[in-house]
C-alpha cells in the first residue's frame, strides 16, 4: 500500500496534525532526496516532470528489471527504465507528465519484494532528466579471450558426470571442501598452504581421458597453444565465489584456461590501478588468459546469488557494459569449472617483475627512502593484501567499538559524516540519524559496503572526492597507520581537516606500539593463545570490540602535567625504527609486543596461526585460498605521536587524546 499523500493549503497545514505514519514517510522521503543529492549528485525537483528517480529500486538493492518494470508500467507507458550497475536506485521516464505524476502518487512508499524475498519500500522523486550517462563498451583485459559454445551439451553432460564427488578418500584425487567451494585436482595437486604445486610429485592417472581428447581438439583448432598437464575442478553453489587472485607465476606457464559448465557466471578482472572489468562467462564457454590478463590482472568471483547482466538476448559473453538501459539481474545456478594449467619447470621471466614471485621471492621490502618507494610499499603490502583478504577480513569485523559508537551517537541528527577507510562499513549504519558516506582504497571492501546498502566509494584517504568543508564530522579508524612515511600520514590528516566545516570534529584511531598501558595488557596481547585451526585475525583494527575503554581525561587537563612532544621528536632518530641495523622490514610475531614501529604483520586465513612464515611473494598474494599467509605494512604509533602530528595541522584544536585497548586516539576540531 502506498503511503498517504499530503496536499493542502498553508492555512490547513498549520492546523493539520500528521499521523506517525505520515511523519515517518515524509522523513524517509526527505532522507532519500538528501542522500541522492549528497552522495550521487542527483538533484530532485518539486514540480512534476516526465522523469522520476526511484530510490531503493535498483540493481544494488537486488531489484531486477523484470521485477520493477511491471510495477512502473501500471501507471502508464514507460519510455525508458535506466538501471545503473550496483546502484540502489533507477530512473524511469514516462511518455507524459500525467503518467509520471500518477506513478509518484501511487508508488511512493509502496513495498515490493526483491529477488531475495525481502521487502523494499520505494521512494520516488521528480528529476528534470536522468543524469546517468552510458559508460560505453569496455575492452577485455589484454590477452583475455572468451570462446562461446566450445563444447556440445552432450559433452558438457559427460564431463559433469565424470566428476565423482563421493569417491573413496583414499584416492589421491579425492575432493576437498573449501569454505567457498568444492575442489578436485588431477595431474598435480595445488597446495593451498604455499599456492603452488609439488612438481616432483605428480598425481597418478594424469588428466581424465575425456579431457585429454577435448584438449587435443582445441589444440588442433588453435584455441590453445599448449597442452595442459594440471586440472582443478571447482564446484560453486549459488552464493559462493572465489577471492580475487593471480595464479602463481612460478607454478604455471603463461596460458591458463577455464571451462564453465552448468551455469553462467560473471567473473571480475581487476587491474592494479583499480580498473574493474566484469566479464560474462556463459555456460559451455572457454576462458583463455595469457599475457597481461594472466600475470597482472586479478580475477575472482564475488559470492552472491545474482549477477548484473545484459538484458538483451543477443549479448552472451564478454564485458558486462554500463548500458543502463540494458541491465538486469540473473539468478546463479550450480557452476562447475574445469581450469587447466601447464606446470612450469623453469623460473618465470615475465615482464611484470613487481608481481612475479620468481623475480621478487628473495627480496622482502625495505624501509622506504622516498615517496615513490613508500607508494610502492603501500600498493603491494596494504592495497593488494586487503583486496586478497577482503571477504575473510569482513567476516571478522562485525562489532563496532564502543567509543567510536559513542562519538557517532553524540553527533546532532542530520549531521553529514565521512568514514575515511570504512572497510566493510560496520560504522556506516551505527546512527540512522546521520548522513554517512564511506570510502576505502579496497574495491572489494567497498563492494561489501554496497551490498549492505551503504554509500561508499573507492579512493585514497589522501584524496577524497568530497567538497571541502562539507562534513560535520569524520572518522578514521585504523587507517593512517598504513601510510609508510610521516609525510604521507600528515597528508591523510590534512585531508580529514579539509573535509570538515569550521567547528566540525574528527575521531582518529591508530595502532599503538604500547600494547601494555597502565600495567594492563591490551586484548591483542591477552588473546595470545589460539586453538589449532583457528583463523588468525590480526588487526587492521586491534580487537577491542568487547572491552569497555578506560576513560582518559581531555588533553587540556593534562598539558600542565606533561610536555607535549613535537612531531619532529618522532622523526629522524629517537623513536623512529628506521635506525634499526637492518634495512629490511621485520615480520611481526602475532600476539606479541611490538619491537619496531615499522613492520609487516601476518594475516593467516587458516592453518596454524602461531607459526611464523616468510613474506609471501606477490605472485601468490591474491589467491585468498585457505592456507595463505599475507603480510600488511604498519607504522605503529608511540605515545603522543598521533597527538603531536595533529598539533602541526593548521586551524585545528586537539579536544581529546586517549588510549583505547591498544590504540592511540585523538578527537580534533576544525577551528
Amino acid at each position: 500500500m502506498a503511503a498517504p499523500r499530503i496536499t493542502m493549503d498553508s492555512h490547513h497545514q498549520s492546523n493539520y496534525k500528521r499521523s506517525k505514519t505520515e511523519k515517518k514517510f515524509l522523513r524517509k522521503q526527505m532522507k532519500a532526496r538528501h542522500t541522492l543529492l549528497r552522495h550521487e549528485g542527483i538533484e530532485t525537483v518539486s514540480h512534476a516532470t516526465q522523469s522520476l528517480v526511484v530510490a531503493n529500486g535498483g540493481l544494488g538493492n537486488s531489484v531486477s528489471r523484470k521485477q520493477l518494470l511491471p510495477v512502473l508500467e501500471k501507471c502508464g507507458f514507460v519510455d525508458a527504465l535506466l538501471m545503473p550497475p550496483n546502484k540502489p536506485y533507477s530512473f524511469v521516464r514516462y511518455r507524459t507528465t500525467e503518467e509520471s505524476k500518477k506513478a509518484y502518487d501511487t508508488l511512493s512508499g509502496k513495498e515490493i519484494v526483491d529477488d531475495l524475498g525481502q521487502k523494499i519500500t520505494l521512494y520516488l522523486n521528480f528529476v528534470e532528466k536522468a543524469p546517468w550517462k552510458e559508460l560505453g563498451l569496455q575492452a577485455l583485459p589484454p590477452g583475455l579471450m572468451v570462446i562461446e559454445e566450445i563444447i556440445s551439451p552432450e559433452d558438457e553432460k559427460m564431463l559433469l558426470e565424470s566428476v565423482n564427488w563421493t569417491e573413496d578418500t583414499d584416492n589421491q584425487n579425492f575432493q576437498k571442501s573449501l569454505k567457498h567451494r568444492r575442489v578436485k585436482h588431477f595431474g598435480y595437486e595445488f597446495q593451498y598452504e604455499n599456492n603452488n604445486v609439488d612438481k616432483d610429485k605428480p598425481l597418478p592417472g594424469g588428466l581424465p581421458d575425456l579431457c585429454d581428447s577435448i584438449l587435443e581438439k582445441w589444440l588442433k583448432e588453435g584455441f590453445i597453444k599448449h597442452k595442459p598437464d594440471q586440472l582443478t575442478v571447482n564446484q560453486y553453489e549459488p552464493g559462493q565465489g572465489i577471492p580475487a587472485h593471480i595464479d602463481t607465476h612460478s607454478a604455471f606457464e603463461d596460458e591458463i584456461i577455464s571451462l564453465s559448465l552448468g551455469s553462467e557466471i560473471v567473473m571480475d578482472f581487476k587491474h592494479p590501478d583499480g580498473v574493474t572489468v566484469p566479464v560474462m562467462l556463459p555456460c559451455r564457454s572457454l576462458l583463455v588468459m595469457t599475457g597481461e590478463s594472466r600475470y597482472l590482472w586479478t580475477h575472482g568471483i564475488t559470492p552472491r546469488k545474482f549477477d548484473t547482466v545484459q538484458a538483451s538476448r543477443g549479448h552472451k559473453s564478454g564485458v558486462v557494459t554500463g548500458d543502463v538501459e540494458d541491465l538486469t539481474l540473473s539468478k546463479r545456478g550450480i557452476r562447475t569449472s574445469f581450469t587447466f594449467r601447464k606446470v612450469r619447470h623453469t623460473p618465470c621471466n615475465c615482464r611484470y617483475s613487481l608481481v612475479c614471485d620468481s623475480q621478487t621471492k628473495e627480496t622482502p621490502p625495505s624501509f622506504p627512502e622516498s615517496d615513490r618507494e613508500a607508494s610502492r610499499l603501500e600498493q603491494e603490502y596494504v592495497h593488494r593484501v586487503y583486496e586478497g583478504i577482503a571477504g575473510h577480513f569482513s567476516s571478522t569485523r562485525h562489532t563496532p567499538w564502543p567509543r567510536v559508537v559513542e562519538f557517532l551517537k553524540a553527533l546532532p541528527s542530520g549531521s553529514v559524516v565521512a568514514d575515511i577507510g570504512c572497510g566493510n562499513g560496520k560504522y556506516l549504519g551505527v546512527n540512522k540519524e546521520l548522513y554517512m558516506i564511506g570510502c576505502d582504497r579496497s574495491q572489494s571492501l567497498v563492494d561489501i559496503c554496497r551490498e549492505r546498502r551503504h554509500q561508499a566509494v573507492v579512493c585514497d584517504a589522501r584524496a577524497v572526492p568530497v567538497r571541502s568543508g562539507s562534513c560535520d564530522a569524520c572518522v578514521s579508524i585504523a587507517v593512517i597507520h598504513h601510510f609508510a612515511t610521516a609525510e604521507r600520514r600528515a597528508a591523510a590528516l590534512r585531508e580529514l581537516v579539509r573535509l570538515l566545516r569550521p567547528g566540525g570534529k574528527a575521531l582518529i584511531y591508530v595502532w599503538a606500539m604500547e600494547q601494555e598501558h597502565d600495567k594492563k595488557k591490551s586484548k591483542y596481547l591477552r588473546e595470545n593463545r589460539v586453538s589449532p585451526g583457528r583463523e588468525e585475525q590480526t588487526s587492521k583494527e586491534t580487537l577491542a570490540q568487547e572491552v569497555p575503554a578506560k576513560h582518559t581525561p581531555d588533553v587540556g587537563s593534562q598539558d600542565s602535567a606533561r610536555p607535549v612532544p613535537s612531531i619532529s621528536d618522532f622523526q629522524e632518530g629517537g623513536c623512529d625504527s628506521r635506525k634499526a641495523t637492518s634495512s629490511k622490514l621485520p615480520v611481526h610475531t602475532n600476539r606479541t609486543p611490538f619491537h619496531s614501529q615499522d613492520l609487516l604483520v601476518p594475516w593467516h586465513l587458516t592453518g596454524n596461526p602461531g607459526k611464523d612464515r616468510s613474506v609471501e611473494p606477490l605472485g601468490a598474494l591474491g589467491s585468498g585460498d585457505p592456507g595463505a599467509v599475507f603480510h600488511r605494512y604498519y607504522h605503529v604509533f608511540r605515545e603522543a605521536e598521533l597527538e603531536a602530528a595533529c598539533r602541526t595541522l593548521s586551524d585545528v584544536s586537539v579536544l581529546q587524546s586517549y588510549y583505547d585497548q591498544g590504540n592511540w586516539c585523538v578527537i580534533l576540531q576544525k577551528v
